[in-house]
């Protein structure tokens, strides 16, 4: 054996092995000394919009949720209770293990570091976020005058689903039991919701479609599961572990073409998706 060599090459085996289990520590850079994903590149889906509440603090890895995301291959998804640290992690799992490629926008209205780690001088974002596999324009951030128990807002970009520009939403409402905050927070959303013709709304609103403070929403706009309206015309099917509707994708001027559910060990709220039907435009691709 060549002096030294066996001892380098068990550090480089380590290494590796931690770079596996830890990540990319850039934010947005590639896998050290890899040229190509660890998985076969695919594409996401056309006309595909996801939201999903990935649930912070819990004790799942990021490689999970990123794996979660890439199951669906959405073309546009919207998580909330998202730190930073967690989105950069996540957006390079999805790219260097699954070949999916997403631009990033943050909305992030707290800096928390029992949620999100840090140093307590500089604690981690948190908040919402939007993945998008096309760029993102004119991002629009806010906090909602009243948080309720905790500070929350809502956050807005412009990208393309399918071949069309489309207003994006991405909003987490107050906790339960806390009704009229709530109410207050849909109706600075619904606002500027209003505003446009064509508009995804995605989020956890932490109410059922039933309760008052939605109407707001209801007046603007529809959940892409049929079956989930103020007055229930069938099963709604719930979207957490207890059993309940909190997340909504809420199309303006659009209409969708599939909705699903489906529960995740990874969250204590199931990813919610739908397929829109985006009929192409004349001279689109």
């Amino acid at each position: 054996m060549v002096p030294g060599r066996g001892p380098r090459l068990l550090a480089g085996v380590l290494a590796a092995v931690c770079l596996l289990l830890v990540g990319p520590s850039a934010p947005n850079g590639a896998l050290i000394g890899s040229s190509a994903p660890l998985e076969a590149a695919r594409d996401v889906v056309p006309h595909r919009v996801m939201t999903w509440n990935i649930c912070n603090p819990c004790e799942v890895g990021d490689v999970e949720r990123a794996a979660e995301i890439a199951a669906y291959a959405p073309q546009v998804v919207g998580m909330q209770e998202a730190c930073v640290r967690d989105v950069e992690r996540i957006r390079d799992y999805l790219e260097h293990l699954h070949g999916l490629v997403y631009h990033v926008e943050y909305g992030s209205v707290l800096r928390s570091w029992g949620r999100c780690g840090g140093l307590p001088w500089n604690p981690g974002g948190f908040g919402q976020a939007i993945l998008s596999a096309a760029p993102m324009s004119g991002l629009v951030t806010a906090e909602y005058p009243d948080g309720g128990s905790e500070d929350r807002g809502y956050m807005a970009v412009t990208t393309t689903v399918g071949d069309r520009p489309v207003r994006v939403f991405n909003t987490h409402l107050a906790q339960r039991r806390q009704e009229e905050v709530r109410a207050n927070q849909v109706g600075v959303l619904a606002e500027e919701v209003a505003r446009h013709d064509r508009a995804i709304v995605l989020g956890d609103f932490n109410a059922v479609p039933e309760a008052p403070e939605l109407t707001g929403m209801w007046a603007l706009a529809t959940d892409t599961d049929p079956e989930c309206r103020p007055e229930p015309t069938g099963t709604c099917r719930p979207t957490t572990d207890w059993q309940s509707k909190f997340d909504y994708v809420f199309l303006r001027g659009l209409a969708p073409r599939d909705h699903q559910v489906h529960p995740t060990p990874a969250s204590d709220h199931h990813a919610v998706y739908a397929d829109l039907d985006l009929p192409r435009r004349e001279g689109g691709r």
